[in-house]
């Protein structure tokens, strides 16, 4: 716990940080297909700022005219600045409602800017591969999600506020001074002062709400974690490890949170006193120059008004640290998904591994492999092999982690060695692993999909299907056109069959199969793979089992210590 802790103090943003990753962030949006679109919308809501401080300013002097004419007992002037102030409040109504509406329209706008960005680059360059293999980044949902769109409103809630808390200071600084010098020196001070203190006391909270997030998204984490294997949990009587671990993470947010109280506590209590000394500051000022009769009697209302609105633009840092604090952990979040992408990204190009899709064959060369956490070990070493259509080869030993790696290396998602891959393009070759993945469709658009742009047939639909030994599953499951996610729906074993059965669809030179025996057992795999090479395909299967001469060419043994050996049956 110590040094999760100590990890996440280490993170903990610094200012030059947060405001260079906000500007990178807006510029970004600003540069994008939809910024025109933005440049609208923010330009649209600045007219209504201005529009909205100009009536704010009239308003102070109609409430000022208002409470005098009510004070010298003028009928006429009463029912003129009542109506006046029924047509200042309709049109800043008004006003502030269509700026909200276009707030909201750019919130939304850059949101799914940024989302959509996100998510493509996530799916599109294996971003969730790599994360999940480094480990780099936890919780890569919620950055994407909840972090997302926090950064997106509040950011612009925040710009706002300081684009209009500098109008409101603009605007009213001159009717304050009219009034009083000396009030508006002392409006100063006090929020300086008063903002010192703010940022004093409460800039732990950038750290605690960094924490925060962690902690929280590790519980959500956990309650998946036994949502998605609750019949292993139950059948190896697991209930206690688990709950230990549910109430260790409950014991980590409630105790960080516990902080964040004790640190708002001194916040709120120097906070509340200094916004109900507001009230009372300009009454005392303003008072005595009434009673002295230099004044009138609305300008006292006036100077409040005016005092509370000007002291509440110079006090953004007061009024809003607690916001800012959690708003300063989501952009160094999010900030720390970018980098981690970009580290990623870099040591991808930097892999010795090298790939080319130009040939008919598979072919290794000089291929050494090593595991994937630094200074890695040698699983496999110098392997020289070439896999030709038609010799369907065995890759078995007693390194399972050199087998796993070399899988993964054949599909390009192992970079960590040595030495040069090539295969023939990505639509010749099909992966099937051990646990297949099948995306929620319809069956027919799953079928029909891994065909690529050949048209299918139903004939070859309904082919495959018996050909996989699925015709009774999909009368089951309600016909080839109804929708499901068919990883809950099926069993292991349909699912596997399945996937096999995308496979022929596919109708690929090379197929790699990773101990699809697991889930079919001896029987069905034999004659799975008597039934590729019928359709022509060429398979290399990675399994435990010894060699059978009956349905292999060759075998590739891998040994513990990164050696190998091919053998020869024909």
């Amino acid at each position: 716990m110590q040094s999760l802790q100590s990890l996440n103090e280490s993170r903990a943003p610094t200012s030059r940080q947060i405001f260079l990753q906000l500007v990178r962030a807006i510029m970004n949006f600003l540069k994008s297909p939809v910024g025109s679109k933005a440049k609208w919308l923010a330009a649209s809501l600045l007219v209504l700022m201005l529009t909205i401080n100009g009536m704010n300013v009239l308003n102070s002097y109609v409430g000022r005219d208002f409470i005098s004419a009510i004070e010298t007992k003028n009928t006429g002037g009463f029912i003129f600045y009542a109506w006046m102030y029924v047509a200042v409040f309709a049109g800043s109504t008004l006003v502030a409602t269509c700026l909200r509406f276009s707030e909201e329209r750019l919130g939304l706008l850059w949101r799914e800017y940024l989302t959509r960005r996100i998510c493509s680059t996530y799916i599109d360059r294996r971003i969730y591969l790599r994360f999940e293999h480094s480990g780099a980044i936890t919780n890569p949902d919620q950055r994407i999600t909840e972090d997302v769109r926090q950064l997106t409103t509040t950011t612009l809630s925040f710009v706002l506020m300081i684009l209009n808390g500098t109008l409101t200071a603009i605007s009213f600084s001159g009717v304050l001074w009219t009034i009083s010098p000396t009030l508006f020196g002392i409006a100063v001070v006090y929020a300086a002062a008063g903002s010192v203190l703010t940022v004093r006391l409460g800039r732990p909270l950038i750290r605690l709400n960094y924490r925060q997030s962690d902690f929280e998204a590790n519980f959500r984490a956990e309650l998946i974690r036994v949502r998605d294997n609750a019949d292993g949990i139950a059948l190896t009587s697991n209930e206690g490890r688990m709950r230990d671990r549910l109430m260790t993470r409950i014991d980590d947010w409630v105790a960080n949170f516990k902080r964040i109280i004790n640190v708002n506590l001194k916040l709120n209590f120097f906070t509340g006193g200094y916004n109900y000394m507001i009230q009372l500051i300009p009454t005392l000022i303003v008072a005595p120059l009434f009673m002295r009769h230099g004044v009138e009697f609305g300008v006292i209302g006036q100077a409040g008004m005016a005092f509370a609105t000007l002291l509440g633009a110079f006090s953004l840092v007061i009024t809003q640290f607690q916001a800012i604090s959690s708003y300063a952990s989501v952009i160094t979040r999010l900030g720390e998904f970018v980098r981690a992408y970009e580290k990623a990204t870099v040591r991808d190009q930097a892999s010795r591994i090298g790939y080319s899709t130009d040939t008919d064959h598979f072919a290794c060369s000089a291929l050494t492999l090593q595991s994937a956490d630094n200074g890695g070990k040698v699983l496999v070493r110098n392997l020289n092999a070439a896999f030709v259509a038609g010799k369907r080869v065995l890759v078995h030993g007693s390194n399972q982690a050199a087998c796993v790696a070399l899988f993964r290396a054949a599909a390009g998602l192992h970079n960590a060695g040595t030495g040069q891959i090539t295969c023939p393009p990505p639509e010749k070759l099909v992966f099937l692993p051990e646990q297949p993945y099948l995306v929620p469709s319809k069956l027919r658009e799953l079928l029909v999909s891994s065909a690529g742009k050949r048209p299918v047939t139903d004939d070859e639909i309904t082919g495959v299907i018996r050909e996989a030994g699925l015709e009774s599953t999909v009368k089951e499951q309600g016909g080839l056109d109804t929708e499901r996610n068919w990883m809950e729906a099926l069993s292991f074993e349909e699912q596997q069959r399945l996937s096999i059965a995308q496979a022929f669809l596919a109708k690929p030179d090379f197929v790699f199969l990773a101990h699809i025996d697991s889930a079919l057992g001896d029987a069905e795999q034999e004659r799975f793979l008597r039934v590729f090479a019928d359709r022509g395909i060429t398979y290399v299967s990675f399994g435990d089992r010894g060699p059978d001469p009956a349905l292999y060419d060759a075998f590739l043994e891998l040994n513990n210590d990164g050696s190998w050996t091919w053998t020869d049956i024909r």
